[in-house]
């Protein structure tokens, strides 16, 4: 995997100012773009359209500082107007390309991104694969946004929103894997970009032939494999590391990659206090 994305920070630096089609990129490089985005964002720190901006944009201010027009400089880096380059300008920039092609400043450079592996050996994770058939989610659904580090207040906001009888009757519903309450992300923003919406469910699941209770949503999910991975310790700091790890660790040592659908977090003991858990994190995937 990381040669995959090595292989796509070249691709887009040869094309930095074509339309990208990342799952046709993917697909040359024999894995999908559902994946490399993943991968991409959780190793990068940000999406790959967030890279393929700051990369234009650090080009390019080499051009604007210059005497070409400045919708010749658009048009080249992939925009259709002044006004579209401009505001990309300014987002990596923090000033406008007017202002830096009068004072030559100030610039904000992004390096050309080098992925690579460093093997520590020293913390083996806990993973296992298992084949399940297609299931059901069911619960209380709502949509918040994506935040990658510490806990996101939207979703604790949804689940104090819940009655404790609401707890209780959820647990009663569980009858399939993965059992108990259930945390679920689904429909997550393919390159994973903090703030992104995604939805978040707060239940369990059941089998796919079992009703839904009118009141509570329903997410479908395909039959497939499923890695994964238990974590315990202090929460959620060592579930996101968990989390982290899957893309750091886990997925570039391992002939799996992602496939979507829904990251379900299953709490299998924790302090009642909620300080500390163990957890099971389960991740769809296929062979690579």
């Amino acid at each position: 995997m990381i040669d995959v994305l090595n292989r796509l920070v070249d691709e887009i630096e040869e094309h930095l100012g074509d339309a990208l089609d990342i799952d046709a990129l993917a697909a040359s490089m024999g894995t999908t773009g559902y994946h490399a985005r993943r991968m991409f964002s959780s190793l990068a720190g940000m999406p790959v359209s967030e890279y393929v901006r700051r990369r234009r944009m650090t080009i390019a201010a080499s051009d604007v500082i210059g005497d070409e027009d400045l919708l010749s400089i658009a048009v080249r880096f992939g925009y259709g107007s002044t006004e579209a380059f401009g505001r990309a300008f300014r987002a990596v920039h923090g000033a406008s390309h007017g202002d830096v092609r009068r004072h030559g400043g100030p610039l904000r450079s992004q390096p050309q991104l080098r992925f690579r592996l460093t093997v520590e050996g020293s913390s083996p994770m806990h993973a296992r694969i298992v084949e399940r058939d297609a299931f059901r989610l069911i619960g209380h659904a709502t949509r918040v946004p994506l935040i990658h580090e510490s806990v996101n207040p939207h979703i604790q906001q949804h689940i104090a929103s819940l009655p404790a009888a609401e707890h209780e009757r959820l647990k009663q519903l569980s009858a399939a894997e993965p059992a108990g309450l259930l945390q679920v992300t689904a429909d997550v923003d393919p390159d994973y970009s903090e703030g992104s919406e995604l939805t978040y469910l707060h239940g369990v699941a059941v089998d796919v032939s079992a009703a839904t209770p009118d009141d509570l949503d329903g997410i479908e999910v395909d039959a497939g494999e499923w890695a994964v991975f238990r974590t315990s310790g202090p929460y959620p700091a060592s579930l996101q590391s968990a989390w982290s790890a899957t893309a750091t660790e886990w997925f570039p040592s391992n002939p799996w990659r992602l496939r979507p659908g829904p990251s379900i977090v299953a709490v299998l003991e924790r302090s009642p206090d909620f300080s500390t858990a163990t957890c099971e994190l389960w991740m769809p995937v296929e062979r690579s």
